[in-house]
């Protein structure tokens, strides 16, 4: 049955698949008349995009109807759910309707059972950051699919400079390939000290900012930290990555030193989706204690009303870097 209900985080994926199905049931020249989009959070919308599926594409091609955004896995209304009903069931075979959200569909709802029923049901989340197997996996094989070539060396430091930012990791790929092309055309093996060369790191990030503060380098803070800048990252959203970060330490550490060893009940209230991703926030903390942890956040609390108060941001953020690291 031709509905689509792509949902997860990660953007960019949803959006190649969004073209994947665009350039598969559509005819280039027919587009205006068959293709078109609408809100997928206004009910009235989501209607009118129901009511325009049910028509037959005119001349070459076939339909699609692409709700946005749509909100109907989390609210729905009796009337929308009603037309619901009536639609999906008697959708034409030459029809394509498809719904994308980063919202995981709650599952208890009338309209996610409804979707479960008749639509493709495709997840696209973002790999954790500290699966990291995972991810290379991921840049193995988006390498092979980009017929891009890489040495083993080249795929571990992709890995590492790029991390779970599928976007990032398909800009890179392209890079590499376009450059490094012998004359004949024919593209060579791509090394490691290409991919060090060529790739932007996204390892000097907010997450190691952390870390190093947390480990007492202050040396290789204050550098992330100019790193950062330089790249132009918010410094509201370094501060918001290690209000996250030290919080989510100090509540499983907290939790561990009381006696907790329900490893679900620790991840629930550490806001923590997977409870396999314990033993490695397990490793990162094991030298540092709750208290020290928790002496963090005051800090951070003040870090942040200081860049909302218009604190020159680099300044601010080294002198609370420094402030931080003293704890430890």
């Amino acid at each position: 049955m031709p509905i689509y209900f792509y949902w997860g985080e990660d953007d960019f994926a949803i959006a190649k698949s969004v073209k994947k199905l665009h350039n598969q049931v559509l005819d280039p020249n027919w587009i205006d008349f068959n293709y078109h989009q609408y809100p997928g959070d206004n009910p009235e919308r989501i209607i009118e995009g129901l009511n325009e599926v049910m028509t037959p594409p005119f001349g070459l091609g076939e339909r699609l109807i692409w709700l946005v955004n749509t909100t109907i896995c989390q609210q729905c209304g009796a009337d929308l759910l009603a037309e619901l009903q009536r639609s999906l069931p008697v959708m034409p075979a030459t029809s394509h309707l498809l719904f994308t959200t980063s919202k995981k569909p709650d599952r208890r709802l009338k309209s996610s059972k409804l979707i479960e029923k008749y639509a493709q049901v495709t997840e696209f989340s973002l790999i954790p950051y500290w699966n990291t197997e995972a991810i290379r996996r991921n840049v193995r094989q988006t390498a092979t699919d980009m017929g891009v070539k890489l040495t083993p060396q080249a795929i571990a430091l992709l890995t590492e400079s790029v991390g779970n930012n599928t976007r990032q990791l398909s800009n890179e790929l392209e890079k590499l390939s376009l450059y490094y092309k012998n004359e004949s055309g024919t593209k060579k093996v791509i090394d490691v000290d290409a991919v060090s060369a060529l790739v932007i790191s996204n390892t000097q990030n907010s997450l190691q900012l952390a870390a190093a503060i947390r480990d007492r380098q202050i040396a290789t803070a204050l550098t992330l930290i100019n790193d950062l800048i330089n790249r132009n990252e918010p410094p509201l959203r370094i501060v918001a990555t290690l209000v996250k970060q030290f919080r989510t330490w100090a509540i499983v550490k907290a939790m561990w030193e009381s006696g907790q060893r329900d490893l679900k009940e620790i991840a629930n209230m550490a806001e923590i989706g997977n409870p396999n991703r314990l033993k490695y926030i397990y490793q990162e903390i094991q030298s540092v204690s709750a208290n020290q942890l928790l002496a963090s956040l005051p800090i951070l609390l003040s870090l942040e009303y200081g860049l909302k108060r218009g604190a020159p941001a680099q300044e601010i953020l080294q002198t609370k870097t420094v402030e931080l690291s003293s704890l430890f």
